[in-house]
């Protein structure tokens, strides 16, 4: 009877144990990089979800051994989601039964090259997740598409988002737009067409509107006053001139703590006019800005950047029979800025391609400014007006002329902002007056190209994607993180630059010892056993004879 219950008592010490483990979850993460550590922006996006969140991920079947990773991180990732909030429910699906039913709905398939025993296969896979929540979907890539050297980077890019890939759909499904950001019109700046892109990306996050100067000259008061209810202000590749009254709207818009993006050329140079004819005048453009962006501390120079680490242009380059032949050229007025800073904006972000772009001067006048992008040291501005020929492609560089470099391409400002009309006459009176900001931010990048998408059939291409080679850009995280940065939306910009460090098996060495870790991994096992079958015999024999 002893025995009996002695059985009994350890079965139900099974079955709570069991039922605690169900109740409980709690996994100890003992990463140097935390990687298993939930954010706090993450919980507080999913603590006040009080339906439920159906996630379903398209990570499972037949596929490389590789990212079988990332399918175990991704569910662990969504068991650290379970057990914050009780309401989400995830299950992992696999997607060749309804291929085409998930291309319909824009979860495009991806190709990956896999090496097995020194044989390359191709494998197709649908690396993507969905988040549902009170009526409302929202897709996540789970595969980065980071231009990467290798698959394990692409592969580490891809387990380092997660966390950001989920919380940004999270985010996206449960809140509602409350920031809103005025897009300034009325002195030339970019067309809708080409500024879609990432109007379209911002638009998940914030509400936004066209706003438009004109309205200065009849009523300025008014003006200023419906500007002051937006939260930031973009001011994109603007081309014609300031008056007094729009100048004076934007400086005390921002001195009554509006944000401000400024994307600006302060030079005349593009590339329409030298496809036409070979050359083109590069000039400088008066915007009537410089006394304003003086006060604030910074000083848009007259010149352009040449810069060795740069972009290509396509130019035709023969022909073969009939048909033209068109070949990539570096295009050093087309720089390519990898930035180098801790900053949050610009932590893992792919390079950022500018175009035609003057250096920055900042002044000392107690504004803290920060350099978010900067030519590389293999650089040099060039002064205006200034002759720019294509035939500039087939003259080698000279490194040692190129020893100019690092100067200030985009720039971020915080502090007390100073008015631009603190000790002048005002262009008009207003009761909004203020002669000195609160504590307030603004950006100013000296290329307005840095926001505007290629065309194509048309359409508006993502931003930062080049038709020509496909390589893809990061002009849209930075000016997303910048946006997010300026309105302290701050939160999802450390998610995005979160770093982890994965550990990968050298391909190489696993080929050339493939051998010797098989023979290894069978017979270490049966030696260890008939080792210990031995020894546990010999013990038996001495003890027992």
């Amino acid at each position: 009877m002893k025995k009996y219950s002695k059985i009994i008592v350890l079965a139900a010490i099974l079955v709570v144990l069991n039922v605690l483990a169900n109740s409980f979850y709690k996994r100890f993460d003992l990463t140097n990089d935390k990687r298993y550590t939930l954010s706090d922006t993450t919980k507080n996006i999913l603590n006040p979800m009080d339906e439920t969140i159906t996630v379903n991920v398209y990570l499972e079947g037949d596929f490389p051994s590789e990212f079988k990773r990332l399918q175990t991180e991704t569910r662990q990732h969504l068991e650290e989601l379970k057990a914050i909030n009780k309401n989400v429910r995830f299950r992992f699906i696999d997607p060749l039964d309804k291929a085409e039913e998930l291309m319909e709905a824009g979860l495009q398939p991806s190709r990956l090259s896999t090496q097995e025993a020194g044989n390359v296969s191709e494998t197709i896979i649908f690396p993507w997740a969905t988040v549902s929540y009170k009526n409302k979907v929202e897709n996540i890539s789970l595969l980065a598409t980071q231009t990467t050297t290798t698959q394990e980077q692409q592969l580490q890019s891809s387990i380092q988002n997660l966390e950001y890939a989920f919380a940004d759909a999270l985010h996206k499904v449960s809140s509602e737009k409350k920031q809103t950001i005025a897009v300034i019109k009325g002195n030339g700046e970019l067309d809708d067409i080409y500024v879609a892109s990432f109007l379209r990306k911002l638009g998940q996050y914030y509400r936004l509107a066209s706003f438009t100067l004109d309205s200065v000259e009849r009523n300025p008061q008014q003006t200023l006053e419906l500007l002051n209810r937006y939260d930031l202000s973009i001011i994109a590749k603007p081309t014609q001139r300031f008056s007094e009254k729009e100048k004076f709207t934007l400086d005390q818009y921002i001195t009554n703590g509006g944000k401000s993006l400024w994307l600006v050329d302060n030079i005349v140079a593009e590339m329409d006019s030298l496809m036409d004819t070979g050359e083109t005048l590069a000039y400088n453009r008066d915007l009537n800005i410089t006394d304003l962006l003086f006060s604030y501390g910074v000083r848009l120079n007259y010149d352009v950047i040449k810069d060795m680490y740069s972009s290509t242009i396509r130019l035709a380059a023969g022909n073969v029979g009939d048909q033209t032949q068109f070949q990539d050229f570096l295009w050093q007025y087309h720089p390519v800025i990898n930035s180098k800073n801790e900053h949050p904006i610009t932590t893992n972000i792919e390079a950022v391609n500018l175009k035609f772009a003057s250096s920055i001067d900042t002044l000392k006048n107690g504004i803290n400014k920060t350099v978010l992008l900067q030519s590389s040291p293999l650089s040099k501005p060039q002064g205006t007006p200034k002759i720019i020929a294509l035939e500039e492609i087939s003259k080698k560089p000279i490194p040692t002329d190129y020893n100019n470099g690092n100067k200030i391409l985009g720039v971020l400002l915080e502090g007390q902002f100073n008015s631009a009309y603190a000790n002048r006459v005002q262009p008009f009176k207003s009761d909004l007056y203020k002669s000195k900001s609160e504590q307030n931010k603004m950006i100013l990048i000296s290329d307005g190209d840095i926001i505007a998408n290629q065309i194509h059939q048309g359409q508006p291409l993502e931003l930062g994607l080049d038709k020509w080679t496909n390589q893809q850009y990061g002009n849209k995280t930075f000016l997303l993180n910048a946006v997010n940065y300026l309105l302290d939306d701050s939160g999802l910009i450390e998610l995005r630059s979160k770093t982890i460090d994965l550990q990968f098996l050298d391909k190489q060495k696993v080929i050339a010892n493939r051998t010797k870790w098989q023979l290894i991994n069978v017979l270490a096992p049966v030696l260890l056993l008939g080792l210990f079958g031995f020894i546990f015999s010999f013990l038996r024999k001495r003890r027992y004879s």
